[in-house]
């Protein structure tokens, strides 16, 4: 048992490489057992996942499941005893409080993005085997506990969904798939050069090291760094994650990915990909400067209002039901720096049920939008009108995932957003008020869209519309529990962050919190 669970990390990276091999020798023409090996295949590792996370001790801040194997060694001189030496990278996994409850999310959201995907009509082949790439990709990106390989990870999410987004998305696909790639490229090369002065100084790439050396009082070598040098280190590690949150004005690539990519992967970026920056913002960002974001604070609740105002107003006058879920994207990532911002252990585990909560609500909204394009062959607001005729269903959990997004009492939405507020009052009163006027326009903003969309007078040609498919229920069902678990029994996802915010917390602000 020991060494199962030795390796059970890379058992579930890798765990898609299984249902790719299958699809390899699978002929093209066999388009229907290519659909159900791309869903099978995401249940591994969704098995796997719900392992890890029942088997995960909450009463430990520690990483667990660790692996760490010798991978590269490149000589680069000899010491005076003739010992060589140069540069070393171990492979290198674990998880904790943070990245356990993201592994989870993103198992979830890829298996029922899978089912979503049973839409797809052309290249299925190619389409579920880069699929699998792109969660090998994301599962790595929160398992790595190294700069490198969190790296090749980060890398490895980009090239499939670029193809995904250029080849299987609508009308003005290729243009959205180039500009997702020249944004994402620079915050990597941002990021790669981060990295690379990280080494350079530390001379290792262990994530826990790292932080270790740089928040350590007296470390032989951290203390050597200059002030001036870690803001800049730290500054550039924000930046390269703020394009990915996105953070304005770094947003205009998301707006093009949400509106031209299939639905299936719009969840995905929305439920994940966009989380990949907030992470890397907790984990690199904050975890190893914390005095000098601390410092920052301030401007990252001023990037946080920003991001909440300006996403909300401008959610508001769009015609298009998808821009107003790409710009209710951009004003619910501003909640998660305001979380941040509050450096506290309050503000940070609202931040952090921010993230999950906004990953599960936004894929189940983007999916029924995805649904309702099926029908009508658009998502223009002012031609739909009255679908809670024809498709009832659809539109009651249209209508639920709408409250929740608002912040609804009982569903995940109003756990996040009370406990980010509520940490950043206790430090940036001001601001937190300023801030809570965002969740007043994204009532008006849902609202309207919803309700324009689902009641009204109907169209001619949208009074038989099929209502939704077994297929269909599947996802939208499970999403909705999943808000409404974490919105009634927040314990679920607030006993992992517990011991690991509490490590966080006192270092970044110098008081014990």
């Amino acid at each position: 048992m020991d060494l199962v669970n030795s390796i059970l990390l890379s058992v579930l990276v890798f765990s898609p490489v299984l249902a790719i091999l299958i699809m390899a020798f699978i002929p093209q023409h066999q388009g229907g057992v290519i659909k159900k090996v791309g869903v099978l295949g995401t249940l591994l590792p969704l098995l796997l996942s719900l392992y890890l996370f029942a088997s995960f001790h909450y009463g430990s801040s520690n990483l667990q499941f660790v692996e760490k194997y010798d991978w590269i060694s490149i000589p680069i001189s000899f010491d005076q005893a003739g010992n060589p030496y140069g540069l070393e990278i171990n492979y290198e996994l674990g998880v904790d409080g943070v990245s356990m409850p993201l592994l989870v999310l993103t198992a979830i959201i890829a298996t029922l993005a899978a089912v979503a995907s049973w839409q797809i009509k052309k290249r299925l082949k190619e389409f579920f085997i880069l699929f699998h790439v792109l969660l090998i990709g994301m599962l790595g990106v929160f398992a790595a506990d190294n700069l490198f390989l969190f790296f090749i990870f980060f890398e490895m999410t980009l090239v499939p969904m670029f193809f995904l987004v250029g080849i299987w998305g609508y009308g003005e696909r290729e243009k959205a798939a180039n500009k997702f790639l020249l944004y994402n490229g620079i915050g990597s090369g941002i990021m790669l050069i981060a990295f690379i002065v990280l080494y350079l100084l530390l001379q290792t790439m262990n994530m826990d090291q790292i932080s270790n050396a740089l928040t350590t009082a007296g470390h032989p070598v951290a203390s050597a760094i200059t002030p001036e040098l870690r803001f800049g280190l730290f500054l550039a590690l924000f930046i390269a994650f703020a394009i990915k949150l996105p953070v304005f004005p770094f947003h205009t690539w998301m707006l093009k990915v949400h509106v031209q990519a299939p639905p299936s992967i719009v969840m995905i970026h929305s439920g994940i990909l966009l989380k990949m920056g907030a992470y890397g913002v907790l984990r690199m960002g904050i975890g190893f400067f914390p005095e000098q974001a601390y410092q920052f604070a301030t401007w990252l609740a001023v990037l946080g209002i920003i991001n909440i105002l300006y996403g909300a107003v401008l959610a508001y006058v769009q015609k298009d039901l998808k821009m107003v879920l790409a710009y209710s994207s951009i004003s619910h990532m501003g909640i998660v720096l305001l979380g941040f911002a509050a450096m506290n252990t309050i503000g940070f585990q609202g931040a952090m049920f921010q993230i999950v909560s906004h990953g599960f609500i936004s894929a189940l909204l983007f999916f029924l939008i995805g649904v309702i394009w099926d029908r009508t062959q658009t998502s223009m607001i002012d031609e739909l009108g009255g679908l809670a005729k024809s498709m009832p269903f659809v539109s009651g959990i249209l209508l639920a995932g709408g409250m929740a997004s608002l912040g609804l009492p009982g569903m995940s939405g109003f756990i996040s957003e009370f406990f980010a507020f509520l940490g950043l009052f206790g430090k940036l009163p001001v601001m937190a008020v300023v801030g809570a006027l965002g969740i007043v326009l994204t009532a008006v903003y849902l609202l309207r869209a919803i309700l324009r969309t689902t009641f009204g007078p109907t169209p001619d040609r949208f009074n038989r519309l099929a209502d939704a498919q077994p297929m269909e229920v599947i996802p939208m069902v499970v999403l909705l529990g999943f808000i409404i678990l974490i919105g009634v029994y927040p314990a679920i996802l607030g006993n992992p962050l517990q011991q690991t915010l509490k490590t966080i917390v006192p270092i970044v602000t110098g008081i014990g919190g």
